[in-house]
């Protein structure tokens, strides 16, 4: 017997908010979408984009380039202020053909872009790709998440670009003043870190180790509990080390004398030179800062 039409799942619909002042262009792309299995917000201006997303986040959005009083760049730049926002892939819809314009889409933060008059085989092509692809780097975040790879980036002021599941929960949860972050990570980036270098995060319990920069104009840090087990543990399982010696080779890692790091662990500077001998022994190394490089190594592969 068939089970009641209620009792089967339904597959969810991807939501597309389509930005555009054209009611036309807006009844096209909807029937579109409509036909494609999408479902479509419709907003006439960036400030009810704004509101809608606000509510509804969407997995991708479709902006129309040139609107009265916000236009969709500086609507693009508003949205992914918003960490829940960001991470959406924007595809601009323009009459513009401009190179300068083309430009200022990706730089506003946009992912791709169509020429005007839109196509709705081409459109509906576009947005299956850009969201197959959000959704494996979705995927690749939570992976970084579940191996204990708690992470985000920024950008070269100190703003959220995107943070994997649980850094964002954490960062959420124990920094309650983004704009501090911001402050505090500007300041640290203008000096700028070194790979490998931490720094606490205020008085939130939280640490932050600097690892590089992955691409142009982004800035990609892990987000550490202050006691550093997780990374105690990783050089013990991948360096063979004791424990003991891991800790010692965590602080060589940040700097510290032997004298600081005896202070630190409340050893004599004889035992900490009988760890730093075993540890150089078994890294294959001849001195600190080839330990320390090799620590820094592995403390911040991705």
């Amino acid at each position: 017997m068939t089970p009641p039409l209620s009792d089967h799942p339904v597959a969810r619909r991807d939501l597309v908010l389509v930005v555009d002042d054209s009611p036309d262009t807006l009844g096209m792309i909807h029937h579109a979408l409509d036909n494609a299995g999408l479902t479509a917000l419709l907003a006439l201006e960036g400030r009810q984009a704004l509101s809608i997303a606000d509510k509804m986040v969407p997995d991708i959005i479709l902006m129309d380039a040139v609107m009265p009083e916000m236009d969709g760049f500086e609507t693009c730049r508003q949205l992914k202020l918003q960490p829940a926002l960001h991470p959406i892939p924007v595809i601009f819809m323009t009459g513009l053909s401009d190179t300068d314009d083309i430009l200022r889409g990706f730089d506003a933060g946009g992912v791709d872009y169509l020429t005007k008059p839109v196509h709705p085989d081409e459109l509906v092509a576009r947005i299956r790709v850009h969201l197959a692809n959000a959704r494996l780097t979705q995927s690749a975040r939570t992976a970084l998440d579940r191996a204990g790879q708690l992470m985000f980036a920024t950008d070269a002021h100190g703003a959220l670009r995107w943070a994997t599941p649980q850094a964002e929960q954490l960062l959420q949860a124990q920094v309650f003043n983004p704009g501090f972050m911001t402050q505090h990570l500007r300041h640290w980036l203008g000096e700028p870190p070194e790979r490998g270098q931490q720094r606490a995060l205020g008085d939130a319990g939280l640490r932050l180790r600097f690892l590089g920069t992955p691409a142009p104009g982004e800035y990609l840090f892990r987000l550490l509990q202050r006691d550093g087990e997780a990374e105690l543990a990783l050089l013990r399982e991948t360096l063979h080390l004791t424990q003991r010696e891991a800790q010692v080779l965590l602080w060589i890692a940040q700097g510290k004398t032997n004298r600081e790091i005896g202070e630190i662990l409340s050893l004599s500077p004889r035992t900490v030179n009988k760890h730093l001998e075993q540890i150089f022994r078994k890294l294959g190394v001849e001195n600190r800062t080839s330990a320390a490089a090799m620590a820094i190594s592995h403390l911040t592969q991705t």
